[in-house]
């Protein structure tokens, strides 16, 4: 991913999206890191914002000492968690926790839109 952007006010709209094959996912999401650790006082790890376009997916991974929040903002999707299959549409918040296993595919015609969110667990 490109480098942090780390400014305090920014725009979606205007981020600067890389091409990026996600865990093993099934063909190429954009995506940039809009805040890296430097930005916070906290635990916070990164906040990401990605667009899956159709047919593509974020691979199911595990995370160790770690927790991702899923934010979807646009578009309908299937995601995995731990296991088992849910649908998400806008407005679904996923919490991956620390050692859990979790991937999102974007199983529909439109793009969809995410922001991820990581903190240090414990």
């Amino acid at each position: 991913m490109e480098e942090s952007l780390n400014r305090a006010v920014l725009n979606l709209n205007d981020l600067p999206l890389e091409e990026v094959v996600a865990h093993g996912g099934e063909g190429k999401i954009r995506s940039c890191r809009v805040f890296d650790s430097g930005a916070f006082e906290g635990a916070w790890n990164f906040v990401d914002y990605a667009v899956l376009p159709p047919g593509t997916s974020i691979g199911c991974h595990t995370h160790g000492r770690n927790e991702e929040m899923y934010l979807v903002m646009e578009g309908e999707g299937t995601l995995s968690l731990d296991g088992e299959t849910f649908p998400v549409r806008p407005g679904s918040v996923i919490l991956n926790r620390s050692g859990g296993t979790h991937g999102l595919a974007n199983d529909s015609g439109a793009e969809l839109r995410i922001f991820v969110v990581e903190v240090s667990a414990g």
